[in-house]
């Protein structure tokens, strides 16, 4: 015979939040995801209005007070919890009592976002292509002129210059070669140094104007990554910040669980937030932000983000955006990767140059 506590144990394994109703709206009962969901404990919420412990959606707490949960079943999208972002269904059972599932959307938002990675990068690598074809045919002239005034000129300052010329040459046609293509060198990294490094940098560029405030994660592990490239990351983002004329810059760091959709074998995700109180992005730009040569500065190149975007996905990461009532958030998602065998295994893909 199937008790109540063997029920509740089954509900404790859904990853649904499930949550029973009496018909007054009392929380009979609730699942640990639902506690996740909401973010109250089921000891707490247990005989109490659920509207008196939780801060419901309006279209949610409507259904609730007019009691129109009886009669159908009725589904809810998008609407925003203390645990996050849920669709929402809500019928009637037995005994005249409700009840409410919580649908986590995390999943689906991350497979868009990830889907839309992969046309970020895909028109940075295009780019790439078809800018390095424009830009390397005049510098191939330009070198060959150079080569054959070096070859007449044979010695002196004029000749000095014209290898000057060569060189030059050769470095840029390096950089474009290299250009959404270069090779990461993964290692074993600690995160911490990095960040200190790029606000060093970034304090003597623009000296103490902004108050950096830090909550990290004591308990981060050293994992799989190639420091420059993360580090030209958490430079960009904190130099966007920065430029955005914000007075606080809030590092935040943290380690979600559930990261196999990032990459498969990882369950545990590194997340950096880079928090500002600047003057945030234009809507108009927002959905286009991680494109290539979309910027919203005039002495701006719209390559910071592409490229940043490009080195997560090369890592199997991810580069979020949310815009807040005053500011911005950016977020680097990186998948945790300890393990030393792989550590020095070199991946090709993107890296600022």
């Amino acid at each position: 015979m199937t008790t109540e506590s063997d029920q509740l144990h089954v509900l404790d394994l859904l990853d649904t939040g499930v949550v029973r109703l009496s018909g007054e709206g009392r929380v009979r009962q609730m699942n640990s995801a639902a506690e996740g969901c909401l973010l109250v404990s089921r000891e707490r919420a247990s005989g109490q209005p659920i509207q008196s412990i939780v801060d419901l959606p309006p279209t949610l707490l409507q259904i609730i007070d007019q009691n129109h949960g009886h009669d159908e079943v009725r589904r809810l999208h998008e609407l925003k919890f203390a645990g996050g972002v849920f669709d929402c269904t809500i019928q009637p059972i037995d005994q005249d009592d409700w009840l409410l599932e919580l649908h986590n959307l995390e999943w689906e938002q991350r497979r868009l976002r990830l889907q839309q990675r992969e046309v970020q990068t895909g028109m940075l690598e295009l780019l790439s292509r078809n800018l390095g074809h424009e830009v390397r045919n005049p510098l191939g002239g330009i070198r060959g002129a150079a080569q054959m005034l070096a070859e007449e000129l044979e010695d002196g300052e004029l000749a000095t210059l014209a290898r000057l010329i060569m060189r030059e040459s050769d470095r840029i046609d390096e950089l474009i070669q290299r250009f959404g293509h270069p090779e990461l060198v993964r290692h074993m990294i600690d995160l911490y140094p990095l960040l200190d490094e790029a606000l060093d940098l970034l304090a003597a560029e623009f000296g103490d104007a902004v108050l950096v405030e830090r909550d990290y994660d004591p308990s981060i592990p050293a994992f799989s990554a190639d420091a420059s490239a993360i580090r030209q990351v958490l430079l960009n983002l904190l130099r966007n910040a920065y430029q955005a004329q914000a007075r606080t810059i809030l590092i935040r760091t943290r380690i979600r669980h559930g990261g196999a959709l990032l990459q498969s074998g990882s369950n545990s995700v590194l997340r950096i937030d880079i928090i500002d109180d600047g003057q945030g992005v234009p809507e108009s730009l927002q959905s286009l932000l991680f494109l290539p040569l979309v910027t919203g500065r005039r002495d701006g190149t719209g390559l910071g983000l592409s490229l940043s975007q490009q080195i997560a996905s090369a890592h199997s990461g991810l580069l979020t955006f949310e815009a807040l009532e005053h500011g911005s958030c950016f977020s680097l998602l990186l998948p945790l990767v300890n393990d030393r065998r792989i550590g020095v295994t070199p991946v090709h893909d993107g890296e600022p140059s």
